[in-house]
């Protein structure tokens, strides 16, 4: 195998790892997203498409945080403050 070939495999290689991880990480934010709607919906009922769009598009850090609010807020609005 020559040097452009191994080089070209290399990079595939190296695609294919970043294509996985990206993956696992975009599932792990919709796994989480997903348990915090569970959540909110326990706490305080149904919940508005505006809301839950807010969830879905939010970090992870941020997702963090309002899964912790969950525990103490009185309200939704509150839950998802700053968000």
């Amino acid at each position: 195998m020559g040097f452009r070939q191994e080089w070209e495999e290399q990079a595939r290689k190296e695609g294919l790892e970043q294509g996985l991880e990206r993956g696992l990480e975009q599932g792990l934010e919709k796994g989480r997203a997903g348990i915090v709607l569970k959540l909110l919906a326990l706490r305080f009922g149904d919940l508005d498409e505006a809301s839950v769009q807010r969830i879905r598009s939010a970090s992870a850090e941020s997702l963090d945080v309002v899964a912790e609010r969950i525990l103490t807020a009185h309200s939704l609005e509150e839950a998802l403050a700053d968000l």
